[in-house]
């Protein structure tokens, strides 16, 4: 590919390394570990798959074909996240008194909403847990001999029977052993589910027959057989949260290497986000209290301000979840939102590309996705006064094919998110404003504050004195 050479953080090696994709004639192929589909995704989750999204764009903008597979997990993720509980799906199903199903159906359909709101692409493939089990069960069978023994509750994997195991976590420590649950018989504190049996006595809504009897597969098995199935191994990324990296993808590497009867890991990068915290820690559902990305639209900001925010760290720094750093989001977005309107305003004909600006977008992104660098580039490029608007315009239609940002469709109207409260229009609103500037034009204070009151009562603050000029926002 011409350009600057990619270099991607490789979690593996804990360094910096230079890409090119395994096999060429078939272009990059990426697996990322999608959501367990057992509640709605929060801000935190989500900050995952703006990660994976731009690599998938910088992997696209790069001219590598790209074949992108994210699973769908309704089965096997237990309570602990490690090996220990009720399956998080069937304990969501009960604590609501619904079907399984329904629950995953629901819960499936809310994300991909999440994903088409922050202007992420759709992957290759949707990859379902539950359409796997037959190809789990021959996994497992074929891996059972030498690498796994049988207890009362399932099948478990023996960890020390492959070479190097935890090397990804850098090897397993107390803190991380403290995350796994004692399981009666296991031989090593790490040994893990392949097959989980039904308890005796109980029937559970998912639940298959098996050699080891009828019960459900293990969390980490499934994302070995689908990623193997679709993408074969090795391939040459996969994705997910930083929490991944201490259990669960160990987990899939062990198995990798049991099913191949090989060292290798399956994947040859391994790439991990890191935590959106906030000032009580990560964002995590245990703890309850969770933001979505639905009540920030609820509460009148544009899902775009999100991506934004997260755009403005590099994907493997915390970044810290607040009102501030989100309305800042915000802001900026409007900003370059105003600036793109005022180019299309002056834009005459067809536009070129700019070189140089190009390069700087590539050098940036190829940094291991150094997005932070890009942002201040694409500010730069759009107030060069050399350059005509319709090549500035150009320009910016090649920095968002990575940013995915839709700067050259988002409108000023469409950033004003109606509040789900709202109970007043955006006519209305406009409408109440003419008539406060005519009440401060003949100094009618009184009449002007008990508009503003008015509007603050409807979910509308009123932005006397804002440099961006918007005279109003919906009240966060």
């Amino acid at each position: 590919m011409t350009g600057a050479q990619l270099t991607l953080y490789n979690s593996l090696t804990r360094s910096l390394e230079s890409f090119q994709p395994l096999d060429p004639e078939q272009g990059v192929r990426v697996y990322s570990c999608g959501p367990t589909v057992y509640n709605y995704a929060h801000l935190g989750n989500l900050r995952a798959y703006v990660f994976t999204d731009t690599l998938s764009r910088v992997l696209t903008w790069k001219g590598y074909p790209l074949t992108h597979v994210i699973n769908i997990t309704d089965v096997g993720h237990l309570t602990s996240d490690a090996d220990a509980g009720d399956d998080k799906m069937e304990a969501a199903a009960k604590a609501q008194a619904k079907s399984i199903w329904d629950i995953a159906a629901h819960y499936t359909a809310a994300f991909k909403q999440n994903i088409a709101d922050l202007n992420i692409r759709q992957p290759t493939r949707w990859s379902v847990a539950t359409d796997h089990i037959a190809e789990m069960i021959d996994f497992a069978e074929k891996i059972a001999p030498e690498h796994c023994y049988e207890l009362e509750s399932g099948l478990y994997f023996d960890t020390t029977s492959v070479p190097d195991y935890g090397r990804l976590a850098g090897n397993q420590d107390d803190a991380a052993e403290g995350r796994i649950d004692p399981v009666a018989g296991k031989r090593h504190p790490q040994d893990f589910a392949i097959w989980r049996k039904s308890p005796e006595g109980e029937q559970r809504q998912m639940e298959w027959d098996s050699p080891w009897g009828k019960g459900a597969p293990g969390w980490h098995l499934e994302c070995s057989v689908m990623s193997i199935k679709y993408l074969g191994a090795p391939f040459d990324i996969h994705t997910g949260g930083i929490d991944h990296r201490e259990i669960h993808h160990p987990n899939e590497i062990a198995q990798n290497q049991a099913f191949c009867g090989c060292s290798d890991t399956g994947s040859h990068f391994w790439m991990h986000n890191n935590f959106l915290v906030d000032r009580q820690g990560k964002m995590s559902k245990s703890k309850g209290g969770f933001t979505t990305l639905q009540s920030l639209i609820d509460a009148g900001v544009h899902p775009l301000a999100y991506r934004l925010m997260c755009l403005s760290a590099q994907y493997r720094s915390e970044l810290e979840f607040s009102a501030e750093n989100l309305a800042a989001a915000l802001t900026r977005l409007k900003r370059l939102v105003m600036t793109v309107s005022a180019l299309k305003a002056r834009a005459e004909g067809d536009g070129t590309v700019p070189v140089n600006w190009l390069e700087r977008l590539d050098e940036a992104v190829s940094d291991d996705l150094n997005t932070p660098k890009a942002l201040p580039a694409l500010d730069e490029m759009l107030a060069e006064k050399k350059l005509s608007p319709v090549d500035r315009l150009a320009g910016l239609a090649a920095f968002d094919a990575v940013l995915g940002l839709r700067l050259l469709e988002l409108t000023r109207e469409e950033l004003r998110v109606r509040p789900a409260n709202a109970t007043i229009s955006a006519e209305e609103i406009e409408d109440r404003l003419v008539e406060r500037k005519e009440a401060r034009l003949v100094k009618d204070f009184q009449r002007s504050d008990m508009i503003r009151d008015e509007l603050t009562a409807a979910g509308v603050e009123v932005m006397d004195g804002d440099p961006l000029g918007w005279d109003w926002k919906p009240a966060i």
